[in-house]
């Protein structure tokens, strides 16, 4: 026999050359003229935000020889000075009211923390008759505005003979229906995988939710205990409705005598409006790195 001849080897297509990365776009990869006109913008928006308090920290700090209401005032104080401050504690009880507001605002965010919690963690977690119509509930108690239910909310704390006290400015805002459905989402952003794997190590609910379910959901923990302390020092008008006594008014209603009928010192204003923001920067300044530590870090720790 003749052997054959082997086929021809056929060589394999050469591969397509792979396209060209993108480069990543960032803030200042346009060109000059679009960087000019972003960082323009982006200092337009910053003295809109910061433009107010910047003044009224001014004129806190404006001299009473230093006149306000001129035609064109100066920005910078002339002749700095903190008596104002000290004006405004000889004129109300500043520091009585801000304790009073302290303990509305501790009770608000407790509440808000642990109910808020347990609750999302349930709607997230657990598995029970009528989950999705309590779901529902909470959504539809959001469409509603608060002074829809104020009237409602008044008489059940009167009926519970909570009516002129802290306890009683405290109890409506002490779990907020928002905060419910955003400690869910963060419950349910968790891989289940983990859940399941304390499940079949012999955890029970609580040891699940210690120990797998909030180590994974403190940066929402950090924003919902910013945005309720916030919202609980700052109210004005549910306050304003419960208290009748003078001594346990909150520092927003009881700011509202520096503001006479007839005469008004806008100096003692903006140094009792600078008091009371004080502690909203220093409890933003302490949870802030944990609010952004939970953004970087993720659901989950790789």
């Amino acid at each position: 026999m003749t052997p054959t001849a082997a086929p021809p080897r056929t060589t394999a297509p050469d591969r397509a050359p792979a396209p060209p990365r993108r480069r990543s776009r960032t803030f200042a990869s346009a060109g000059p003229a679009r960087t000019a006109l972003r960082y323009l913008l982006l200092l337009a928006v910053l003295l809109l935000v910061i433009g107010p308090f910047l003044w009224q920290l001014s004129t806190s700090l404006k001299s009473a020889d230093e006149d306000v209401y001129t035609a064109t005032p100066h920005f910078l104080p002339q002749s700095p000075t903190l008596a104002n401050y000290a004006k405004v504690a000889d004129t109300i009880p500043v520091w009585t009211y801000a304790a009073n507001s302290l303990v509305v605002a501790a009770i608000a965010v407790l509440g808000n923390v642990v109910g808020c919690t347990l609750a999302g963690y349930a709607l997230a977690e657990l598995r029970f008759r009528g989950a999705r119509l309590v779901f529902g509930l909470f959504l539809a108690t959001l469409i509603l505005p608060g002074e829809a239910t104020i009237v409602s909310q008044y008489v059940t704390v009167r009926s519970l003979g909570l009516a002129d006290s802290l306890v009683g400015v405290a109890l409506p805002g002490a779990l907020a229906m928002l905060n419910v459905l955003l400690m869910r989402t963060a419950f349910a952003a968790v891989p289940p995988e983990l859940d399941q794997a304390a499940l079949v190590d012999g955890a029970n609910v609580w040891q699940r939710l210690w120990h797998v379910g909030l180590p994974n959901v403190r940066g929402m923990l950090s924003v919902i205990v910013i945005f309720t302390f916030i919202g609980a020092w700052d109210d004005f008008l549910w306050p304003l409705i419960v208290l009748n006594d003078p001594q346990k008014y909150t520092l927003t209603v009881g700011l509202q005598y520096l503001n006479g009928t007839f005469s008004a010192n806008p100096r003692l204003i903006a140094a009792g409006t600078m008091i009371a923001f004080l502690p909203i920067v220093l409890v933003f300044a302490v949870c802030q790195r944990f609010f952004f530590k939970g953004v970087e870090e993720g659901a989950v720790k790789g």
